[in-house]
């Protein structure tokens, strides 16, 4: 024991002074110290080029960088590198749909079909009612992605158009009544976004600017790339560790993984989340996309939500997991596109929350990062 700790003190000093780790202060130094602490622990058990974790607790934030932004350039990353977050795009989405709502513009029980555009809408007033409640909990019958031919190496993303959406709905029946079962969903997500789109009468990217991002300050959080953003790139990486080029995500997945943030943006974020008690026009929507809408008991099948942690409940995108003994109640979500993955949390009768994201395709090391920020989570609650 004392030589692995001598091991383990051995490789933190060497962290430290090969200059690879990067710490925001805050006036909290206890919160600062708990982090990277853990943060530095979490770098040395995954193998991958980079890693970035940031946490909030009582409005106190910091954020900690470890190793380069892509394999081999001695840059670390910091509260300011622009990351593709994958689908926690789709909490983004939740909460949209939850200032919809609060609006006036759209119920939750409406059925989407209407509010989807041409041989889209019509393709999908042909099958069930779908609800934009069941599309934001992975309650819609629809497949996780929509079949379609792969697009180039440039532009991947280039074939998840409106058109294979409609076909697929056309040519197929749905995988399960709507409400009965949830199966992860990209495609109910971006059916989801085009709807908002037309409830608010404006595009997908507009609202969520007028809505989220813009009164919360989060200038880099966005689907595509806009003044320095492109210099503060964080490079993924593939499953055999080579970097991954950046590419578009396209106009049609806003809904479900399009967005690029930063750890200084969804801290921001996760401050919303987390001041409850604040007045202003955004309250209601706060307090819809706290909800619980789909508990799991008594569901017919779950599929594709237990990574992060076994989900109790689904709300609006996030994943709901019941206090216990060992932890509080938490509200998470993860994602992953083009060789990064992430993982965004909070416990919201705590008001602790943690989000943290490294830049390689490694599901064991997906695994570790979600049990990491849980027990993060648990750590800075206090519990």
């Amino acid at each position: 024991m004392v030589r692995l700790c001598r091991q383990l003190a051995a490789a933190l000093l060497a962290l430290s002074v090969a200059g690879l780790s990067a710490t925001s202060a805050t006036a909290d130094p206890l919160l600062d110290e708990t982090v990277s602490f853990a943060a530095e622990i979490f770098f040395l058990d995954v193998d991958v080029p980079g890693v970035v974790v940031a946490a909030v607790k009582d409005g106190e934030t910091t954020v900690v960088g470890l190793g380069e932004t892509r394999k081999g350039n001695g840059v670390a990353p910091s509260g300011d590198t622009v990351l593709r977050i994958g689908s926690i795009t789709k909490a983004f989405t939740g909460a949209m749909l939850a200032h919809a709502a609060a609006a006036g513009e759209a119920g939750f029980t409406d059925p989407v079909a209407p509010l989807l555009p041409g041989a889209l809408g019509a393709a999908a007033a042909k099958r069930p009612a779908i609800s934009l409640v069941d599309l934001a909990t992975h309650a819609g019958g629809l497949p996780r992605e929509v079949p379609r031919t792969p697009g180039p190496d440039a532009d991947p993303f280039s074939t998840i158009t409106d058109d294979a959406f409609a076909s697929w709905l056309q040519d197929n029946d749905l995988l399960f009544r709507p409400g009965s079962a949830l199966l992860y969903s990209n495609f109910g997500f971006d059916l989801l976004s085009a709807a908002l789109a037309t409830a608010g009468k404006k595009p997908y990217p507009q609202l969520l600017a007028e809505r989220v991002t813009g009164p919360l300050g989060m200038a880099d959080t966005r689907f595509d790339l806009a003044g320095d953003m492109a210099d503060r790139l964080m490079s993924g990486h593939g499953f055999d560790g080579a970097p991954l080029p950046d590419v578009p995500s396209g106009a049609v997945i806003t809904g479900s993984g399009g967005l690029r943030s930063t750890a200084n943006d969804l801290l921001r974020w996760l401050q919303w989340h987390l001041d409850a008690a604040a007045d202003g026009p955004s309250r209601e929507a706060r307090f819809l996309d706290h909800g619980v809408y789909v508990q799991r008991d008594g569901l017919e099948a779950v599929v594709g939500m237990d990574e992060s942690g076994r989900m109790d409940g689904m709300g609006l995108a996030w994943v709901a997991m019941n206090a216990t003994g060992q932890r509080p109640f938490i509200l998470q979500k993860a994602g992953g596109l083009q060789g990064q993955m992430s993982y965004l949390a909070f416990a919201p009768e705590k008001r602790v929350g943690i989000f943290v994201s490294m830049n390689k395709f490694d599901f064991s090391a997906a695994y570790a990062m979600a049990a990491f920020g849980n027990q993060l989570l648990v750590e800075l609650a206090g519990d």
